[in-house]
């Protein structure tokens, strides 16, 4: 690998690290000025509000400019946004402008990979990507429970700087000063990314008229027979996935009386099971057999469940842990075949944007549905239980969706899984 792509996971994993802790850290602040329960549950769609909205427009920014220089930006905005929350600004609001930053910060982070490396070297650098992504998901929701804490919070707390006042006068206070250092490290990180020789391609001067491009090519993945199932399965597993951190949040506190601190360690072993489960997937599914985990998705659902019968932490672990490793199953063949079959319509930056518009967008509305019911005074297990049911009843149905398009288009799926099975770049 080349020396910049060192660079590149440095500032990604710091990145990544602060957006995961930040929003336990978001959590124990709503928590703390005793905000009602829909306002923490909200931070989730509050961080994928501009995912959604900026989705036709942050690709061709990304092209527009210098790919370091497009994630240093972002990573400025996520400062900001930050600095907000330290200030005094209301949480959601923060929160949404960095996730503002996050949006723009995606295209550009996988946008400089094929800028930077041969094509023979994407599918290995995209794999240490996203395990790292993984292990700052794992870290930083440890890290911001651990930084609101009742041992490490005190100590950050009592930090004094002679001749400097920041008006720091709580814990979580002190925990986002913290994450301003870790986002203006990647920040740093991002200026050192090597520039390569491909041409910016400079802004549309009407961005509306990125619109009509972007709708064909979300038009032309959901009408592929096997493109649309990938797609409405990764959508809902990372639809659940993002709520998912809130819930073992909401759930460890009423189940087991956790405070945030304790809570988030369990958000970390739901990480470590999905990473269990998608290292196995990546060594025991083809890319044409993709489709048949299918069922993993329903039993998803049902699990989640039972979480409303678990009131012990031993039973808790190696529940969470299975929990994601089923979830970790799922989504990395379906991933995988996703890829295969947005590249092969469209190419693989515009097949990127539609699916992180999709992603974003179930995140979106399952997070509004969720923040929705616990402002209407519905119980945290309540809750909980219609979450599950609506995850097991949407993934039977794309389910019955991909067996009836193998009963009423056997020849046209015959060639297309043909076309993954010998696809040398999943092989």
């Amino acid at each position: 690998m080349k020396r910049g792509f060192y660079t590149i996971m440095a500032a990604q994993f710091f990145s990544s690290l602060a957006d995961n802790a930040l929003f336990v850290i978001a959590v124990a602040l709503l928590r703390t000025t005793q905000a009602p329960d829909w306002q923490a549950a909200a931070l989730v769609p509050m961080f994928a509000l501009f995912y959604v909205l900026l989705a036709p427009v942050v690709g061709a920014f990304a092209d527009a400019r210098p790919k370091g220089q497009v994630m240093f930006i972002s990573n400025s905005i996520k400062v900001v946004g930050c600095m907000l929350m330290l200030w005094g600004s209301h949480p959601l609001l923060a929160y949404g402008v960095v996730g503002l930053g996050a949006a723009a910060y995606s295209p550009a982070k996988y946008g400089i990979l094929t800028e930077l490396l041969p094509p023979s070297q994407l599918v290995k650098a995209n794999g240490w990507i996203e395990g790292l992504t993984i292990t700052s998901i794992i870290l930083g929701v440890v890290l911001g429970g651990v930084l609101v804490g009742p041992r490490v919070g005190p100590l950050l707390q009592g930090i004094d700087i002679p001749g400097l006042s920041l008006g720091i006068n709580t814990i979580e206070q002190s925990a986002l000063a913290s994450m301003v250092l870790v986002y203006a490290l990647a920040a740093w990180f991002n200026t050192r990314i090597p520039r390569t020789d491909v041409a910016p391609r400079p802004m549309p001067k009407n961005p509306l008229s990125l619109l009509p491009d972007f709708y064909d090519c979300n038009r032309r993945l959901w009408r592929d027979r096997l493109g649309q199932i990938s797609l409405a399965t990764t959508t809902l597993f990372w639809g659940v996935s993002g709520n998912l951190r809130y819930i073992v949040l909401a759930w460890a506190a009423v189940a087991l009386s956790y405070t945030t601190t304790e809570a988030a360690k369990l958000v970390g072993v739901v990480a470590i099971g999905t990473a269990i489960g998608a290292i196995v997937a990546s060594t025991r599914v083809r890319l044409d057999q993709a489709c048949k985990v299918m069922p993993l998705g329903v039993g998803m659902g049902l699990l989640i469940l039972l979480l409303n019968y678990i009131t012990s932490l031993w039973v808790a672990v190696p529940f969470l842990i299975m929990l994601g490793a089923l979830g970790g199953f799922l989504v990395v063949p379906m991933n995988a075949l996703l890829q295969h079959r947005g590249h092969s319509l469209m190419g693989a930056g515009r097949s990127i944007a539609v699916q992180n518009f999709n992603e974003q967008a179930c995140i979106l509305v399952l997070g509004l549905m969720y923040s929705a019911a616990t402002g209407a005074g519905v119980s945290a297990f309540v809750a909980i239980g219609a979450f599950g049911l609506c995850i097991a009843s949407v993934m039977y149905i794309i389910q019955r969706w991909h067996l009836r398009n193998l009963r009423e288009h056997p020849q046209e799926l015959a060639v297309l899984l043909r076309q993954a099975r010998d696809d040398p770049s999943h092989g």
